[in-house]
């Protein structure tokens, strides 16, 4: 398992990445509620940066689009959200 500041540096760069692309960003906000404020506010929030995963994750190619700018690995990201608040995968056997 990933530690939770390393999974709070991807997330980190998730969040970068999300704030770089024009036609995503607005996207996550308006399915978020978040504002540009929590955005500034909220970024040391490891409850809020599961939520970026949590969204990015929502979409393959946007996985793909972060791993690949971010060069690390497609799972990288699952790693990251289950070591931040709220992460643990629900076994339901």
């Amino acid at each position: 398992m990933m530690k939770q500041d390393a999974a709070e540096t991807v997330a980190l760069q998730a969040l970068g990445w999300l704030a770089a692309n024009e036609d995503l960003m607005p996207t996550f906000m308006g399915a978020t509620g978040a504002s540009a404020e929590d955005l500034r506010t909220q970024a040391g929030d490891p409850v809020f940066l599961g939520a970026v995963l949590d969204f990015i994750m929502m979409d393959d190619a946007w996985v793909t689009g972060l791993c690949d700018t971010i060069n690390v690995p497609y799972d990288r990201i699952m790693q990251a959200r289950q070591s931040l608040p709220g992460g643990a995968q629900m076994n339901w056997t």
